[in-house]
């Protein structure tokens, strides 16, 4: 069964690593990466990091022992700065990152595909898609924020990536190894860990959710026209605990129309 590898919930944190602390860590992650590439390969050091509780373990190694959210983005900057120096003798290559960098890991990726030979296209769509079920797919209240992506010359590919929610002050970080990825849209998850209560989640990529899929694609396909029909069919009224309605924030199907049309004209053939 294709599975993503598994998740970690960690308290939301604020600031930076200190810098001279950052400096050794990016300075003794790569020669740990180097150990155990030379030991087992590129492709058992690609399964660690996909490993939650083995990527902590990492981090504390690396010297960031503290148990917060920062441990992902820190730990995951150190390798991408520590393997780059080494000139790709490791074959191990790390695109993406926090904020505005993880929107730059599609381009990286196909960068790395011309300069390899690997298929850095291929590669460029497992990043968006992975990115995409954890952030739209499985709607569990966070928003991914940092994306890396790992990939060796051989065209296998791990990814780390965290999201956070903001309103409880937690992050969860989600690992994905390529090797176990067969179908984004069924299943790709061996485990998400939450210890948070009574949270209600939709997970469009369950096998229990394979009819919402085909009915989600088959709707997408529809005519805006006859969609906003049935919309309109259904009256509801949901108001907001401030005292006045926006027209602008709470009543405006101009947006839900928009949408339509343009899944209308891309016409998906299935719901990956």
């Amino acid at each position: 069964m294709p599975q993503r590898t598994g998740s970690a919930t960690l308290p939301l944190h604020g600031g930076k690593a200190p810098r001279w602390l950052f400096d050794r860590m990016s300075q003794l992650a790569p020669a740990i990466a180097e150990i155990i590439v030379l030991e087992h390969g590129s492709s058992e050091f690609l399964k660690r990091l996909s490993d939650p509780f083995w990527f902590q373990a990492f981090g504390c190694v690396l010297g960031f022992d503290w148990h917060s959210s920062g441990v992902t983005t820190t730990v995951c900057g150190a390798l991408k700065e520590g393997l780059a120096r080494r000139g790709g003798e490791l074959g191990i290559f790390v695109a993406g990152g926090k904020g505005k960098v993880s929107r730059r890991t599609p381009a990286e990726l196909v960068d790395y595909g011309l300069r390899t030979g690997v298929d850095g296209a291929r590669l460029a769509y497992n990043s968006r898609m992975a990115a995409k079920v954890d952030s739209a797919a499985v709607q569990d209240g966070f928003g991914i924020y940092h994306h890396s992506f790992f990939v060796s010359r051989d065209g296998e590919w791990a990814v780390v990536q965290q999201g956070m929610r903001g309103d409880d002050g937690t992050a969860r970080r989600y690992h994905w190894l390529g090797s176990q990825v067969a179908d984004f849209v069924n299943e790709p998850h061996a485990a998400i860990a939450s210890d948070a209560p009574g949270q209600t989640v939709l997970n469009m990529v369950a096998t229990e959710s394979s009819q919402a899929r085909t009915v989600s694609t088959d709707f997408a396909r529809q005519e805006p026209r006859l969609v906003d029909k049935e919309i309109a069919r259904v009256i509801t009224m949901a108001l907001p605990t401030r005292q006045c309605v926006d027209i602008k924030q709470d009543i405006n199907p101009a947006h839900f129309r928009k949408v339509l049309l343009s899944t209308y004209e891309a016409s998906p053939r299935n719901y990956e």
